[in-house]
């Protein structure tokens, strides 16, 4: 999944930000690759990061997957007020 999201991220990178990456990790910020604008940019598209996280395009993609994963677990659980409500009908 992780090969997947790098070669999403990949074509993200040349299509939005005019940047081919020469791997999945090559440090973007020592070799001068990702400035401060398109720092901005995939800021504003990824939530709740560190910088580490954003060193290079295998870094990033372990972040994307972790989050996806975070996701689908969070899907697969009720929530606590329908968790509640179910209760509560129970009783009721």
């Amino acid at each position: 999944m992780t090969d997947a999201i790098v070669e999403r991220l990949r074509a993200l990178f040349v299509e939005s930000l005019h940047i081919e990456v020469p791997s999945a990790d090559t440090d973007l910020f020592e070799t001068g690759m990702l400035d401060s604008l398109q720092l901005v940019e995939l800021l504003i598209k990824i939530d709740d990061i560190e910088l580490d996280d954003l060193r290079s395009l295998a870094r990033i993609a372990g972040l994307l997957a972790a989050h996806i994963g975070a996701a689908d677990a969070s899907s697969a659980r009720p929530s606590y007020r329908a968790s509640e409500r179910d209760a509560s009908a129970a009783k009721g």
